[in-house]
């Protein structure tokens, strides 16, 4: 099966970026931040990077802001990982997925030791 462009080139975003976020990139107001998925437009323009991070609220805001900056350095370094005549804009969105799965585990498990 072929995957549209669109697909191959959010997955290859996904794991350049995850990589220099975990590796080359030394801004100490990134904390652990954990690339979950990223999207592409059909016109491969833009790219919308969703990550998770597990830090206090103040700290997330640190994260966003530090992200935000690095955008720069990010696009260069996808520029020369990839053959593309055009590097997407990236648009970094956190991802709320992983807080909501822990506040339902959290529900489950005190219902599970209520039953008890």
């Amino acid at each position: 099966m072929d995957y549209p462009r669109s697909v191959r080139l959010a997955e290859s975003l996904k794991k350049i970026i995850s990589e220099y976020l975990h590796q080359d990139l030394k801004d100490p107001r990134i904390g652990f931040v954990t690339i979950t998925n990223v999207e592409v437009t059909q016109d491969l323009k833009y790219a919308t990077i969703f990550f998770s991070i597990l830090e206090k609220k103040r700290e997330i805001e640190k994260t966003i802001l530090a992200l935000e900056n690095a955008k720069g350095h990010i696009r260069k370094k996808l520029g020369r990982e990839l053959r593309l005549k055009f590097i997407p804009q990236l648009i970094f969105k956190i991802d709320h997925s992983l807080e909501a799965t822990m506040r339902i585990s959290k529900i489950l498990n005190k219902i599970h030791q209520e039953e008890k």
